[in-house]
């Protein structure tokens, strides 16, 4: 079938009636390639937010040029005019911006949501990204692929070409397994800063707040295993603690939240254990931290003061910036109740986090050491180091 492919932002000028006119002469050229061809054609607008956005929500004018183009595209889905056997798809990434006009039935009444890829997915979007690269014998997609939950196929082919990148980057003839795991770690968290330069007490202190994060990773049965720690700043991060998903997951029980927030809070409490005192390298632990607790007790409905109910509306018109504001539909005496679940929550996990750091101390000195002198371990040595076998997980 004739196949017409555009965009929605090609719809939009400066110019009054552009977008109009433009927005006819496709769908003409669509009735007249139908005709001919017999079989009907398809029209496919990509990004169709650009042009789809909701209509006149009351502030300023009423009748501006993408509303105008907007009319027009409606008014082409379902006038008098319609032909049979003309096909329009569009597709975007943000359908809860578009005009309830244009999702109605006779227009765009089918809605296909496409997803994050799952493990069998992402192992079939690696075949496709890897057709033209040499791959070693040791190279197991589905290994890879087990590594990225969350990905999607952008990420996956970035994944790829970084792994090329740096086996060319050491002459190699081939892409090996290892090129794969630096990649996930690149694409994840960023370049290592091999280059930057740690005073002699900043590198104890990140030794001691990573190897708070990986003994936890290994004495928790409800996080996920250690993959390697390094403190070696990538990113934004002075070091890090590598624990990716292993597979897979929909569900979380509270008590692997709780868990997971305790392998947050390990850094901070290691620095409290072994320096007395704490520091700013925990910033983004207790952000992270703090969030997950609130999305417990205000979405998940975690909280026992609370119950089983969600607090906070996430619903308005997009002009009164409904991604930046959450509608509060609690009281004043609610909000306070909150704060206290949220803090019990985050108290709860340090405590759990600080006393099992505490009854392996000797272990998390031997680990922090270890780092010093390495810089970077993978989970295996670490577990073989510390003679600690992972749990399953619960």
């Amino acid at each position: 079938m004739p196949f017409f492919s555009i965009s929605g932002s090609d719809f939009v000028e400066m110019f009054v009636g552009v977008g109009a006119s433009r927005v006819r002469d496709l769908f003409e050229q669509g009735r007249k390639a139908a005709k001919t061809s017999g079989k009907g054609a398809i029209i496919f607008i990509d990004e169709i937010d650009a042009v789809g956005r909701l209509r006149f929500s009351g502030i300023g004018g009423g009748h501006d040029e993408r509303e105008q183009t907007l009319n027009a595209l409606l008014d082409e889905m379902d006038g008098f005019n319609t032909v049979q056997g003309l096909i329009l798809i569009a597709a975007t990434n943000r359908p809860d911006t578009l005009d309830p006009a244009l999702l109605r039935p006779g227009r765009f009444d089918r809605t296909i949501i496409v997803n994050l890829p799952d493990i069998r997915g992402r192992e079939e979007i690696l075949r496709v990204h890897t057709r033209k690269i040499k791959l070693g014998p040791s190279v197991d997609l589905r290994s890879v692929a087990s590594q990225t939950p969350g990905f999607s196929g952008a990420d996956l082919a970035n994944l790829c070409n970084e792994a090329a990148l740096l086996a060319a980057r050491y002459s190699k003839e081939v892409v090996e397994e290892i090129d794969f795991d630096k990649s996930v770690e690149r694409v994840l968290m960023g370049p290592e800063k091999k280059s930057h330069i740690m005073s002699k007490k900043e590198k104890e202190i990140t030794s001691l707040h990573e190897s708070g994060h990986a003994l936890l990773s290994l004495l928790l049965a409800e996080v996920n295993p250690l993959k390697k720690v390094s403190i070696i700043p990538r990113g934004l991060a002075g070091g890090y603690t590598f624990t990716p998903p292993f597979e897979d997951r929909h569900y979380w029980t509270k008590r692997e939240l709780v868990s997971e927030i305790a392998m947050m809070l390990g850094g901070r409490a290691s620095e409290e254990i072994n320096l007395k005192e704490v520091t700013t390298g925990a910033q983004n632990d207790l952000e992270m931290a703090t969030g997950m607790a609130r999305r417990m007790v205000t979405q998940f409905g975690m909280s026992e003061k609370l119950g089983n109910i969600t607090l906070g509306r996430r619903e308005g018109l997009v002009f009164l910036g409904r991604d930046i504001v959450e509608e509060r539909n609690y009281s004043d005496e609610t909000a306070r109740l909150i704060d206290e679940e949220v803090r019990k929550i985050i108290e709860g996990a340090y405590i759990k986090a600080k006393s099992l750091l505490e009854e392996n101390l000797d272990k998390l000195k031997i680990l922090s050491n270890a780092l010093l002198e390495k810089e970077t371990l993978d989970g295996e040595a670490v577990k073989k180091m510390l003679g600690i076998e992972k749990k399953d997980l619960a």
